[in-house]
């Protein structure tokens, strides 16, 4: 890989991003000099978003980890001494084994998420956890609500293709805030606008995105579901309803003009959103009278506890108004589920079972202090950041440092979960291995290969999991495959998504289109529910325990009486979750440790802009500076990205603040439904 002059190499960025960019990297005497984004990409187009156009200041951080280490101080402290990867690994397999023979395998906690969404190796761990009989971890801190709520009512694989959106002439952009999360649906919606578009956009503060729509709609958090059935009232109403479409495709159509009309009428929707009247009817009528409107929607309003039926109600409006089956409309949401990869084989589910009992990774505070049986004795943590992302962060923090708690890192670079590691283990980044990457926001397969050699004595996770394989006694094949092997399991699929990607193209570095139809014509009336319709009513639902009818039940946190605030912690735009939120990888000089305020909220806490504030609830506080603003509804603060907790006031994150309630539909986060109060906190 190291050459004498400047070499460019092509990769593809492993974030969890929906946008899944293909990157070119310029390598000089084998050290990395510029990441730029592929032209010839079809949603990459020749940039990045600046977090990952920088991305070496991470690959070069002083806060890598370059050498396996082991604790030589107090949990949380951080003080390590190097020791070799043989004493490491001996260690690690020897605690384990004295562990299961002691507590049964059980007691071993892995907990990962998202930090590679690469199909090896964020995979990489699953099949050695399984052959342990570990328990095994729900992975559900981020989207299982949204999906659950979506497939309800569209099926898990309806989501129409973010380039259609070029050709509306209106956007919907619900809960999401593109210009942090999916920087390159911003060029779509520009060339809609340039034909004429309308572009509105809905969300209870006013962000980066929102200079991009014509009309902002900013409801109460948690009232989303509440303004989709007012919208649909008027739509039934009204009239601009595709009454011929609704009678093919889809299910309880008059069921739920019903409802909309007896039980969501304009005036009681505006006081339960706070939106008004006038405005939740131009937007039904707007979107209803459209050629070819174009509904994106986000998952963080699914991040409450009523955020399943939220996501299904709203899924509803592009069936009311017969927005399937034409160029330019349509609705997308999440594009995984068309990967219909080989995971069962690539995890090991098809080779150890039984099943192991299963842990909620929201609840990751109670696996750690809360009676269990057996009890949590080790926690193998890899591609994520707990000690910085989970919800109900001081407990998390009281878990980790619990001595009896053998806690097992591998990571990039010295988080605050590293602190509170018995042994840290240094990983590469992604320009450091080889991966096969799956999108959520685009239709294609990419390779992903390392352009540099891995720095230090970093070891990537399948490298790390195997060693362990073989130091266990693992003596099963699946433990040698390599990452070229382990892609062709993935990719040995009968989905008829899967259909025609060849695998020496896609390993020479050619992006491959899934089998998915690019416009909008009739593939795109074909609905994977049980039905083969769209579900208003939905009988899912009803052996579930719900409505079997979209319906909206209030959030078990909004804003209250007694003068409380609504909490939001939407991304930043200078962070993705916990990477890049350090303050050694900040891009330019804002910092984002501060909390938006609204004028009147703020006038009545006698808080001014850049004054310290506490902010706290039952279940903690952290301090940031207030930023007072009309660019927050009354009655909302909120709160960008996830700063690590050591670089704030008293060790404190934002998710100090943060239940581990779950959510209605899916057992997912809550992180946008928590009620906080605001105070002065002095200098």
């Amino acid at each position: 890989m190291q050459s004498s002059g400047p070499q460019v190499h092509k990769t593809t960025c492993p974030l969890d991003c929906p946008d899944t960019c293909s990157i070119l990297v310029t390598v000089e005497e084998g050290r990395v000099t510029r990441l730029q984004g592929d032209p010839a990409h079809p949603l990459t187009r020749g940039f990045l978003c600046h977090k990952v156009a920088n991305y070496h200041r991470r690959v070069y951080s002083p806060l890598r980890l370059l050498r396996p280490m082991r604790r030589i101080g107090k949990k949380g402290e951080g003080k390590f001494a190097p020791i070799t990867w043989n004493e490491a690994l001996d260690e690690i397999a020897a605690r384990f084994k004295s562990l299961a023979t002691e507590f049964g395998a059980e007691a071993i906690l892995p907990y990962s998420y998202g930090g590679s969404l690469g199909v090896v190796h964020r995979n990489a761990g699953h099949r050695f956890f399984h052959r342990l009989g570990a328990s095994r971890l729900a992975r559900t801190i981020c989207d299982p609500a949204a999906m659950a709520g979506w497939e309800m009512t569209l099926g898990r694989h309806t989501t129409t293709d973010l380039a259609q959106a070029a050709h509306s002439d209106f956007i919907l952009i619900w809960g999401m805030n593109i210009a942090a999360t999916s920087v390159h649906f911003v060029p779509i919606v520009k060339a809609a606008k340039k034909r004429g578009a309308r572009v509105v956009m809905i969300d209870p503060y006013r962000n980066r995105t929102s200079h991009l729509a014509d009309e902002q709609l900013m409801p109460r958090p948690g009232t989303d579901g509440a303004l989709a059935l007012g919208l649909m009232h008027v739509l039934f109403r009204d009239g601009p309803v595709n009454e011929a479409f609704a009678r093919q495709h889809t299910l309880g159509f008059e069921a739920l003009r019903k409802r909309a009309l007896a039980d969501y009428p304009v005036e009681r929707v505006a006081r339960i959103c706070g939106v008004p009247e006038e405005q939740i009817v131009r937007l039904a009528l707007h979107y209803g009278r459209s050629r070819a409107p174009f509904l994106r929607v986000g998952f963080a309003l699914s991040r409450h506890d009523n955020g399943g039926m939220a996501i299904r109600t709203i899924a509803c409006l592009p069936g009311v108004v017969g927005a399937f089956g034409k160029p330019g409309a349509g609705a997308h949401h999440d594009t995984g589920p068309c990967f219909e990869l080989n995971l069962a084989r690539v995890t090991g589910e098809e080779e150890f079972k039984p099943a192991t009992r299963t842990i909620n990774m929201v609840k990751l505070d109670e696996a750690l202090l809360a009676e269990q049986h057996p009890p949590v004795k080790a926690l193998f943590v890899y591609n994520c950041n707990p000690a910085a992302v989970a919800p109900n962060q001081l407990r998390v923090h009281a878990g980790l440092r619990r001595e009896d708690l053998f806690t097992v890192v591998h990571e990039q670079v010295h988080t605050d979960t590293v602190d509170f590691a018995d042994i840290a283990l240094p990983a590469p980044t992604f320009l450091e291995y080889l991966d096969l990457y799956k999108s959520y926001g685009h239709h294609y397969l990419q390779i992903g290969p390392p352009v540099i050699e891995p720095l230090g004595e970093a070891k990537s996770n399948l490298q790390v999991f195997q060693m362990l394989a073989r130091r266990m006694g693992f003596g099963e094949q699946c433990f040698q495959l390599s990452e070229w092997e382990i892609m062709r399991e993935a990719l040995d699929s009968p989905s008829p998504f899967l259909r025609g990607v060849d695998f020496e193209r896609l390993a020479s570095g050619t992006t491959l289109r899934l089998n998915v139809p690019e416009d909008g014509g009739r593939d795109a009336l074909q609905f994977s529910t049980p039905s083969g319709k769209i579900e208003f009513y939905s009988e899912s639902m009803a052996k579930l325990g719900f409505d079997p009818l979209p319906v909206y039940t209030p959030c078990s946190e909004s804003a209250s009486a007694d003068g409380k605030l609504q909490l939001l912690c939407p991304p930043s735009v200078h962070s993705l979750n916990s990477t890049f939120a350090s303050a050694e990888e900040r891009v330019g000089n804002e910092v984002p440790l501060t909390i938006k305020i609204n004028t009147g909220d703020a006038a009545a806490r006698n808080i001014a802009s850049g004054d310290w504030v506490r902010a706290f609830n039952g279940h903690g506080e952290c301090r940031l500076r207030a930023e007072v603003t009309e660019d927050v509804r009354q009655g909302v603060v909120v709160a960008e990205g996830v700063p690590w907790p050591k670089q704030m006031h008293g060790g404190r994150g934002i998710n100090a603040l943060v239940s581990s309630r779950l959510t209605d539909l899916g057992d997912g986060s809550t992180f946008q439904c928590n009620l906080v109060e605001i105070a002065r906190a002095g200098d």
